[in-house]
């Protein structure tokens, strides 16, 4: 009994130490490092993702909640980002606030993401719920 009680618990460390300790972070300091969008789906009834301001790009969240956006046309936004962890029913979800502003062009760009989920050390979901109709962004390192 003694060298199975040994035996799992060396193959628990061995397992644990070669894995990511990702998951184990807060959001807020899983976010923090460079992140790509690579692609944005509306599931649902009506909508179009021309509405949405973040369809492409690159995002470098800062720690301190500041953050660099720069888009496919090259333009360098800077700005602020908070996650906020709420508790809806039984479900605890966190949300997402983006604000970007483009000093040259005088332009400002926000986004308010209902849920993000971390589906891995280099990848997380942020999804947009907009009546009837849902937008998912994926970002990845």
């Amino acid at each position: 009994m003694r060298n199975i009680y040994i035996a799992s618990l060396l193959l628990s460390f061995v397992m644990f130490s070669g894995c990511s300790k990702d998951f184990l972070k807060k959001y807020d300091k899983r976010i923090i490092g460079t992140w790509t969008i690579t692609d944005v789906k509306r599931f649902g009834i009506g909508g179009n993702t021309d509405n949405v301001p973040f369809r492409d790009g690159t995002f470098t969240f800062h720690e301190g909640g500041t953050l660099t956006y720069v888009n496919s046309a090259n333009a360098t936004y800077q700005g602020s980002w908070d996650i906020v962890k709420k508790t809806i029913g039984d479900e605890t979800v966190q949300s997402l606030q983006v604000t970007a502003i483009d000093f040259t062009a005088q332009q400002v760009l926000t986004e308010y993401y209902d849920d993000i989920n971390f589906t891995g050390t280099d990848h997380f979901k942020a999804n947009i719920i907009s009546g009837l109709h849902t937008y998912v962004t994926h970002f990845r390192r």
